[in-house]
């Protein structure tokens, strides 16, 4: 689940290995680079951490943010 903090939105995801957390980061590498927003996130091992708000806004969470994080959700 997504949560609101700090002007971002954030969310941890779990997988069963490096590679699968790695081949998320892929997928989701190629949804962001399509809507021209990407994340700030963090991978160690088989945990990814991503952060979304919009900059050109002012750093805050805007539409873009909640249409890129329903994305995701969609992988």
């Amino acid at each position: 689940m997504w949560t609101e903090k700090e002007n971002k939105l954030y969310r941890a995801f779990t997988f069963g290995d490096f590679k699968e957390a790695f081949a998320f980061m892929t997928r989701v590498a190629a949804l962001a680079d399509a809507q021209d927003h990407h994340p700030t996130w963090t991978n160690t091992y088989n945990k990814v951490e991503i952060w979304l708000n919009t900059h050109d806004a002012g750093d805050i969470v805007t539409d873009k943010d909640r249409e890129l994080a329903k994305a995701i959700d969609k992988l």
